[in-house]
């Protein structure tokens, strides 16, 4: 009787352990904003490049590996579609927020609306957001901050 009770006590343990590992409140789990892929362009999402992050100029990288919460990203759009006739002036960065969850990848990019012909300074043309969401694992690296 002695053992199966240790028994349960050591399983007891354990999936206390395995819960707080996968918890949300675990500061080192993070979701992945990923903008380096070329979406299928027969989709007429494009890639785009981040400018700033909560406001904050960045240089744009592949991979953003962010701890949970809510983001703002402000975006260029990379779209190289033939049928875009806008002048420089209406290509400007948008931006869209993101509540990144852990274990995540989200491929962002811009959506290129083909429902009319766009011409001059009209920026309504794309719009930034998500083109694909998968299960990724992410955990942050332990800095001076995190430790």
């Amino acid at each position: 009787m002695p053992r199966l009770g240790l028994l349960a006590s050591l399983f007891g343990v354990s999936a206390l352990l395995s819960g707080c590992a996968s918890s949300p409140e675990d500061p080192l789990l993070c979701g992945t904003v990923s903008g380096y892929l070329q979406p299928d362009a027969s989709t007429h999402w494009y890639r785009v490049v981040v400018t700033h992050l909560n406001g904050q100029a960045v240089i744009s990288k592949p991979n953003y590996q962010l701890a949970l919460g809510d983001y703002e990203f402000t975006v260029a759009e990379l779209i190289d579609d033939p049928s875009l006739g806008v002048t420089l002036s209406a290509r400007v960065p948008k931006t869209f927020k993101l509540s990144v969850e852990g274990n995540q990848r989200y491929h962002i990019g811009a959506l290129f609306h083909t429902d009319k012909r766009y011409m001059g300074k009209d920026p309504s043309y794309w719009e930034p957001g998500v083109w694909q969401q998968e299960s990724h694992e992410c955990q942050l690296e332990l800095t001076p901050e995190t430790k």
